[in-house]
């Protein structure tokens, strides 16, 4: 018998570790993209967008080239191919958008003036690492039957608007909820000359029916008019509950994490919460719910740092991120774009590192972030397969489902130190899960980008997406929500808009693995079916939304004399100890141990009254960080 069972978990042990080492993707560049002069030149790229750029409904990879034209990608379904629409033809009209002369890095897009179709923008740095370079970026408008630079209008000429300094990241924010996007430039300051610029339309100026856009720099009233070395950008519901927040991460400076006010003006909290992370250079950040408690949560990687997994928690009342990043996640790399997403369609987020070889090889590497009930996720490395590239001179990756077949696909760009062309990589597992992509709309029809995007299952609880208006490194992901699902089902969808409104609405079976568009709800309806479903841990609330139970109100006795308080979580609910702590202190959220306030070590601090002071070994960093800048794009 024994010698039965033992066989038995010998079987179980090679399946696991077969699962485990089973590559997640699969190189299908020579087959989708294969190298060529017209469609995957070997050049330097640097970022990725995903937007329409032909606005027939379907998803286009937009590429930054530096020393070569801008790339357009659109898959030819019949051929099975991802071809560049973006040729070397004067009456073509992407023709513009090649843009030859500009050594782009940054690109993202967003519907800016409100008429339905996305922007897009380019930043260059023409012969700059920092400080003013010597070409204008560009911004891209869709006008007289083809892409015209709306920056070098002679109104916004006149206005002195584009943005002259060497920069990375760009995004787009919708800072006031009316619909109309700004473009939030992390330029990269040299002393006092470049700081962080938000570009918009000046709505009283313009008039967009005739195209004419009249452009504005409104950093200074936003209150992000910031100086730093910026580096990585990404927008989203991060601490507001609907209206969009920007989180940077800066190099040879403390990041910030930028709450809307709600007036369009911004106050940054990143010291308060935790993440300003002072002493170490970021890269690339996306956000996402990792633990599925309805926070927001930050990832990035810091270049030849510890990278950082940064859960959002709330100690009575106050945000604090705490980084929960195992040691082989925050292993020190030369990162560059940072993506979360579900590639394989289980229900749990995997994290792709672009790493570049720089000084040598370094692998692209893939984490599974396992959601547990009442404890930090698990998270482990997984196989990453053809895509670790360890030559790679890795710049910049975007997701999408270019061939809809419910799986997400990654592109990964290359440069900087070696011309290389584009990968592109299918995943090969999931084929078998479910899976549900939403794609709300603004009031305009465009794409809502900073949208919130909850999806209710049978099972598994809520799963909480936001739609990209930039993330990665220098990137910006395709503006859908989407969520696998393994062999769960969806029965509801919630979407929050950056203004507020809310649309509650039901996901029938038929409509499982399949996209759902959702346009911006009219006058103040809130769902448009009553009998909404919400799964365990959530009901429907008097509005008709799904809401989550309070298991502490409802059951007060749940928690034994062990554990005896109760505390009520996003779907259920923990029992922890009745932990008490001295003066300056407080419970941490398990309540299993004292941690200082926040507030008590800033007074301290401030006073000099306290031994907390910055550790010799983070001063010395500072300096070397200063004395030698890590001159990477």
């Amino acid at each position: 018998m024994c010698g039965l069972w033992g066989l038995v978990g010998v079987l179980l042990l090679h399946f696991a570790h077969g699962q485990r080492t089973e590559p997640v993707f699969t190189a299908v560049t020579q087959l989708v993209l294969p190298r060529d002069y017209e469609n995957n030149p070997t050049q330097l790229n640097y970022g990725m967008a995903v937007t329409d750029v032909d606005h027939d409904g379907d998803f286009e990879i937009v590429v930054a080239g530096y020393n070569g034209p801008n790339l357009v990608l659109k898959y030819d379904k019949a051929r099975q191919k991802l071809y560049n629409i973006a040729v070397d033809d004067r009456s073509s009209p992407y023709y513009a958008l090649r843009d030859r002369q500009g050594n782009a890095i940054g690109v993202t897009a967003c519907d800016i003036d409100g008429d339905g179709r996305e922007e897009i923008y380019f930043l260059n740095t023409n012969n700059a690492f920092s400080g003013v370079a010597t070409y204008l970026d560009k911004l891209f408008k869709f006008r007289n039957g083809r892409w015209e630079d709306i920056l070098s209008d002679e109104v916004n000429l006149q206005r002195n608007v584009a943005n002259r300094f060497a920069g990375r990241s760009v995004a787009c924010v919708d800072r006031k909820g009316t619909g109309r996007y700004s473009i939030y430039v992390a330029n990269y300051a040299n002393i006092q000359v470049g700081p962080h610029a938000l570009i918009e339309m000046d709505e009283e100026e313009s008039d967009p029916t005739r195209g004419v856009v009249v452009l504005s720099n409104v950093a200074a009233e936003a209150g992000v008019n910031k100086y730093t070395g910026g580096r990585g950008v990404t927008v989203g519901p991060i601490l507001s509950y609907n209206a969009s927040d920007i989180f940077c991460d800066n190099e040879n400076g403390p990041n910030f994490l930028f709450r809307n006010n709600g007036d369009g003006t911004f106050s940054d909290m990143a010291a308060e919460t935790g993440v300003d992370d002072p002493y170490q250079h970021g890269r690339g950040v996306t956000l996402a719910d990792f633990n599925r408690d309805g926070k927001v949560d930050i990832l990035y990687g810091n270049w030849n740092g510890p990278h950082r997994l940064f859960l959002q928690t709330s100690v009575n009342g106050k945000v604090r991120f705490k980084d929960i990043a195992t040691n082989k996640l925050a292993m020190p790399s030369p990162i560059r774009t940072v993506i979360a997403a579900d590639f394989d369609n289980d229900q749990e987020l995997e994290v792709f590192f672009n790493n570049i070889a720089y000084q040598g090889s370094s692998a692209n590497r893939i984490f599974r972030v396992y959601r547990r009930e009442n404890a930090d996720p698990l998270i482990e490395e997984l196989n990453i397969g053809d895509a670790a590239e360890p030559e790679g001179r890795g710049t910049g990756a975007a997701v999408m489902d270019f061939d809809n077949d419910g799986r997400l696909d990654l592109i990964v760009s290359h440069g900087e130190s070696m011309a290389q062309p584009l990968s592109v990589f299918k995943v090969n597992q999931g084929s078998n899960n479910n899976w549900l992509r939403v794609v709300p709309r603004t009031r305009f029809g465009a794409h809502a980008r900073g949208a919130k995007v909850v999806l209710f299952t049978k099972k598994s609880g809520a799963h909480l997406r936001i739609i990209d208006g930039g993330s990665g490194y220098l990137c910006e992901m395709e503006p859908v929500a989407h969520f696998g699902l393994g062999k769960d089902v969806a029965t509801s969808v919630e979407i929050t808009w950056p203004d507020g409104k809310v649309l509650s609405r039901v996901v029938n079976e038929k409509e499982m693995n399949s996209m759902l568009e959702v346009n911006y709800p009219e006058g103040d309806k809130l769902n448009t079916d009553s009998k909404i479903e919400c799964g365990q841990g959530f009901s429907t609330n008097e509005n008709g939304r799904c809401a989550d139970i309070d298991e502490c109100i409802q059951f007060p006795f749940v928690c034994l004399r062990e554990k005896p308080v109760c505390v009520n979580t996003y779907g259920g609910y923990r029992c922890r100890p009745n932990k008490k702590c001295s003066q300056g202190y407080e419970p941490n959220e398990d309540g299993t141990a004292c941690i200082a306030e926040i507030a008590y070590l800033g007074r301290d601090l401030q006073n000099n009254t306290s031994p907390t002071f910055i550790s010799l070994a983070s001063v010395l960093l500072m300096s070397i960080a200063c004395l030698f800048p890590h001159w990477t794009f």
